[in-house]
Parts: C-alpha cells; structure tokens; sequence
C-alpha cells in the first residue's frame, strides 16, 4: 500500500465536503490509518468507514474525525492548549488531535483497548499525547483546566465533571440525546453554558467504570 498516495486522496475527499480546518486535514494527512487497524482491514483505511476495533468498539469515520476536531477549533479560533478526549478506543482521533493542540489527554475505560492505543501510537513517538486508563465519566481532573472536552461515547447529557474540568470559553463536544446529535457546548461566566448542534450521529454508547 502507497499509504501517502491514498491518505492524499483521503483527504482531498475530506477537503471538498467543505467546513474542514486546514490543520486538522494536515494532521490527518501526517497519521498513518492503517497502522490503527487489524491488517485484514488495513485496504479499507483510507475509506470513509467506521470498521471495528474489537470489545464492541469501532475506530470513527475520518470525516467525523474530522468534523469534530474542526468544530473545536473552529469554536476556539485557534489551537487549543490542552484537549480532553473520551475514549481513546484505538488511538488515532487521539494521534490526530495531537496535531492540532498542544497537549492532549485521552482517557480509555477498556483496559484491552488502552494497551491496544498505546502499542499503536508508539511508532509515531507523540510527546504531546498522555493515554489514561480511567472511567472516561469522571473526566481528567488532574489535567484540568482543559480548553476543550471531546466525546467519542453517546450519553443522554454531558456528565458533570466535563464542564466543570473546562476552563471559561471552553468548548465540550460530545454525541448526546436520542436520537443522538453532535452537540456543542461553551461555557460561559456565572455557570452558563450555550449549545448547538452540530449534526446527525451514531457513536456508542456512553458507559462508566472500568474493565
């Protein structure tokens, strides 16, 4: 596999659907798919699939990878400092997110899948990235205040201790209702908070502890 030819054209795929921060599509263009997939599905890496990662669990569509970091950024208006990720799953919106912040948690609550994440990204040696193994419902207080919380698990609302881990002008996006929509969330001065949707989505379900 020309792995740089197809993850090109990935992209410009991604690019022409319009909306997609430029440096989120360079951050794409850089991370190698297909090493975040079991090799029998590696020919279809570059496809706008979700395909699966084992435990139930499903490695995201790139463009939902890519909608959803550029809404932060975009929400931001510019490079966050510090990025919150829920469910590493197999690491790579956690590799791509590390391209476009200057520090990254992500936090995984299947043990199986976090030693999976970190065998994945050790390759690509991403100083920026921490992997936590955690109940992603409690969120990373010890990484607080972050300026951005990003969900890749659908719960009905927002669990607490996300909003209150971001810091003012922080934006929480997450997956959330029934029928799900992807929701944003910033919040404001006097514990104020103002969302609006994104759009249509289909993540899995939101669960808390530790397996």
């Amino acid at each position: 596999m020309d792995s740089q030819a197809v993850r090109s054209a990935m992209v410009e795929r991604l690019r022409a659907l319009g909306g997609m921060d430029s440096a989120v599509l360079e951050s794409m263009q850089r991370v190698p798919r297909h090493l975040f997939l079991e090799p029998g599905l590696a020919a279809q890496a570059y496809l706008d699939n979700a395909l699966p990662i084992g435990h139930g669990q499903t490695i995201s569509k790139p463009s939902v990878v890519a909608r959803a970091a550029s809404v932060l950024l975009q929400a931001l208006g510019g490079r966050p400092a510090r990025v919150l990720e829920i469910g590493t799953g197999c690491g790579y919106q956690a590799a791509v997110l590390a391209g476009v912040a200057d520090e990254v948690y992500s936090i995984e609550r299947i043990r199986a899948l976090h030693e999976l994440a970190r065998r994945n990204l050790r390759a690509l040696r991403l100083p920026n990235l921490r992997l936590l193994l955690g109940d992603g419902m409690l969120g990373a207080p010890g990484g607080a205040p972050f300026d951005a919380v990003i969900s890749a698990a659908a719960g009905e609302q927002a669990p607490p201790a996300w909003l209150e881990q971001l810091r003012p002008g922080g934006v929480l996006l997450a997956p959330l209702g029934q029928p799900q929509r992807l929701t944003a969330m910033r919040k404001l001065g006097g514990g104020r908070v103002e969302s609006w949707s994104v759009e249509d989505a289909r993540f899995v379900p939101l669960k808390s502890g530790v397996l």
